[in-house]
């Protein structure tokens, strides 16, 4: 399966409405992606916008918001707490401010993942290699 890159359009769309938002941009899969502590929490795929959006949550957001299905990156592969975003709820500035809120919050209780999160001084936090822990016995 060959993928697409995501249209420049969505691409600029993502980037402006992350701007103000307490999230680090950078790629996942080779697209634009946005992290808050470590975790991934909305991202771009090939023609879509997905969010991770806590499993308590999806009830009512699904509930709320027609369309929005699971983000299957690969046939079989669903990434059980991401969201894909239907063009008419993401280009509803009302809508998808609420999403995006709930998405922050969500982000805000998971534990950090030092790996990939930064320091609040903006340099990468150091995560202990399994090598390391060994070498410490």
């Amino acid at each position: 399966m060959e993928w697409r890159k995501s249209p420049e359009e969505l691409v600029e769309f993502l980037h402006a409405r992350m701007k103000g938002v307490e999230a680090e941009g950078r790629k996942m899969f080779g697209y634009p992606c946005y992290f808050v502590s470590g975790n991934m929490f909305v991202g771009l795929f090939q023609d879509d916008v997905f969010l991770r959006i806590s499993l308590e949550d999806q009830k009512n957001v699904l509930a709320k918001h027609k369309g929005l299905t699971p983000f299957e990156p690969l046939p079989g592969r669903k990434m059980k707490e991401y969201l894909v975003i239907p063009k008419d709820v993401y280009t509803d500035k009302k809508a998808f401010d609420e999403l995006l809120k709930i998405s922050f919050g969500y982000m805000l209780t998971l534990p950090i993942k030092l790996g990939n999160a930064k320091k609040s001084d903006g340099s990468k936090a150091k995560k202990e290699n399994k090598s390391s822990k060994k070498a410490k016995k």
